[in-house]
């Protein structure tokens, strides 16, 4: 017979408690202001062809290839194009990364959009779900902007709008990052840089908004022209930890189409399997999507930050490896 150790939670009862908690106040927050709940499929005929946001995909019996979301943006902006005005969602999505301390393949995440605001408002109101969740706790929070050029050049010495990936190379190795012999693009050096340099020169009890990212980053998001050009986009991080990612949303439909295009022949360059295009999100973009700031926040990992967890498994009932 298997032990409680096997068959049991990996967090414990108060935990677990504490994280219904925390859902029902999301769901209250968003009340409050008028913001309505929506669903959306998990399982879709597309995925995202984003090389560096790994899907996974089952073999429906009478569909054919499914793919479970990584996010459910695409469904949602499709909402927003069909007038349904400000909306959230908060469920299940899907990565295929390696388990590790702040990842599980099957996780919640809060995402939500707001039609007609700019991404700085929305910046506030992601301080305002975060304080008040931390205030659930006792606990209070110093929330901080800083744009991305403005934390690189403070917490690694270095201008992210100006220098090769040679110079970021350098820049890694002098902060004690040995890879050997490796060979990266410059947007993965900026990565690493953010990851391991940047963020940790953070707050470490602290919400951290880091916004105007390099233009080779928009991922979905508009970008404004220079000089420099940059994504209108933003984070969110406790201490190091990346809670949310935000966008000022794009909604041209050509842009978006030959974003996919060029994400598509880097899954190709890198030798992943092409995946299906939304084509019916680029239509509800074509029919006209209004104006919008959009945020995918890891619900998980806000729970870590209001208990003061090391890893995603101590407020996970069950991860992968007992699921």
């Amino acid at each position: 017979m298997a032990s409680a150790r096997e068959w049991g939670p990996t967090a414990d009862l108060a935990t677990l408690r504490r994280r219904a908690r925390l859902l029902a106040g999301i769901r209250a927050f968003f009340a409050r202001r008028d913001v309505l709940e929506v669903e959306t499929p998990t399982l879709s005929a597309a995925a995202t062809p984003d090389p560096h946001v790994p899907g996974l995909r089952l073999d429906h019996p009478q569909n054919g290839a499914r793919h479970l979301h990584t996010s459910p943006e695409f469904p949602m902006k499709r909402l927003l194009a069909a007038g349904l005005g400000s909306i959230y969602q908060l469920g299940r999505a899907y990565r295929a990364d390696e388990a590790g301390r702040h990842h599980n393949p099957e996780f919640t995440l809060l995402e939500w959009y707001r039609e007609g605001w700019g991404y700085h408002r929305l910046m506030g109101e992601v301080g305002e779900l975060v304080t008040e969740a931390l205030a659930g706790v006792g606990r209070s929070v110093t929330v901080t902007r800083i744009t991305y050029r403005e934390a690189f050049r403070l917490h690694a010495g270095i201008d992210p709008f100006r220098e090769g990936a040679a110079q970021l190379e350098a820049c890694a190795r002098d902060h004690g990052i040995r890879l050997g012999a490796v060979s990266m693009a410059r947007d993965d050096w900026l990565d690493l840089l953010m990851a391991e340099v940047v963020s940790a020169g953070f707050v470490a009890d602290g919400l951290t908004l880091v916004h105007d990212y390099p233009a080779s980053q928009a991922a979905l998001a508009r970008i404004r022209p220079g000089p420099p050009a940059v994504a209108e986009r933003f984070e969110a991080y406790w201490g190091k930890l990346e809670l949310a990612n935000g966008f000022q949303e794009l909604t041209d439909a050509d842009e978006q189409a030959r974003r996919f295009r060029a994400e598509q022949a880097e899954r190709e360059a890198l030798g992943h399997e092409p995946v299906p295009v939304d084509h019916r999100f680029l239509a509800a973009l074509e029919a006209g999507m209004p104006e919008s700031a959009g945020v995918a926040l890891g619900v998980d990992r806000l729970l870590m930050a209001m208990l003061d967890c090391q890893d995603i498994r101590e407020v996970l009932a069950f991860p992968v490896d007992r699921a």
